[in-house]
């Protein structure tokens, strides 16, 4: 089995381990490692993805790979989903790419974990207490998803479309995702007088956007970001903020930052080289 895997601060990291741990002979692949390629090519014949939800839809990165993904070889192809408790429509989109091969997803699953966006006012902090009872019940979840993966049974009981409210949104929201990807975050990010200049940004930005010049991070302009906060919530003094726009203040500089405990810098950074493939996480 192979699991692609993308995660900008390390929840959908922690749940692709944890699958991995529990299914014999399962290979972790990043999918940042291989969006260079034109092809990509897999022989496995059960597959799965595992993400972050993006502004109710996968992540750029991940939409961008499904494009390029051969899935001749596949017979039992599945998604999990982590999210903090939102509706999306990943799971539709997914198979709307799948149908072009002939394929969709066999089952799907979403996982709720706790939230790495601290631009709202009522964004709380993450306490220890609350990361406990969360990891108890995701691998809880997982137990009965590794079931489900290993007797290649359908489960498809998470997937529903949009109400038209929710479709209208979504479809704002996904615009919004576009310009971002492009040319919002050169002034949706920046850092602020704590940046020591420890290169941090730059070493967990996956899509290669931030390079540290004069000792500062700068997001380049003509590359893609992401928009998977790792930049945001990796750096140790809280510098990188997200500027407050005239129809939507951001709370950056008050609120905390999260990243999953099991996941530090290196290990998202990592993704970049696909050193996790059959590795441990540290």
């Amino acid at each position: 089995m192979e699991i692609y895997y993308f995660s900008g601060t390390g929840n959908s990291l922690y749940v692709a381990k944890e699958l991995q741990n529990r299914v014999p002979e399962t290979d972790l692949i990043p999918v940042v490692s291989l969006l260079e390629k034109d092809i990509i090519e897999t022989n496995a014949e059960t597959v799965g993805f595992v993400f972050p939800i993006h502004r109710m839809t996968i992540p750029i990165p991940v939409k961008k790979f499904l494009k390029k993904l051969n899935l001749k070889s596949a017979s039992y192809i599945f998604a999990v989903a982590t999210r903090a408790g939102t509706q999306h429509v990943a799971f539709v989109e997914i198979d709307n790419i799948l149908k072009k091969q002939g394929k969709i997803l066999n089952s799907c699953f979403s996982i709720n974990m706790a939230c790495n966006d601290p631009r709202d006012k009522d964004w709380h902090p993450v306490t220890k207490e609350m990361i406990e009872n969360l990891e108890s019940e995701v691998r809880i979840r997982l137990n009965s998803i590794r079931k489900i993966i290993v007797n290649k049974e359908n489960s498809r009981e998470e997937y529903s479309e949009l109400t038209p409210a929710g479709y209208l949104l979504e479809h704002s929201l996904r615009l919004g995702l576009a310009y971002s990807e492009h040319r919002g975050t050169e002034d949706y990010f920046y850092s602020d007088s704590k940046c020591t200049g420890c290169g941090i940004c730059e070493k967990v930005c996956l899509s290669g956007k931030i390079k540290i010049i004069d000792k500062k991070p700068v997001w380049q302009r003509g590359i893609n970001c992401y928009i998977c906060y790792a930049c945001l919530n990796y750096c140790p003094v809280h510098s990188i903020q997200i500027k407050s726009r005239i129809y939507l203040k951001s709370y950056t500089e008050e609120n905390e930052r999260y990243c999953h405990p099991y996941a530090t810098a290196d290990d998202i950074a990592a993704q970049k080289s696909n050193s996790y493939k059959q590795g441990e996480m540290a």
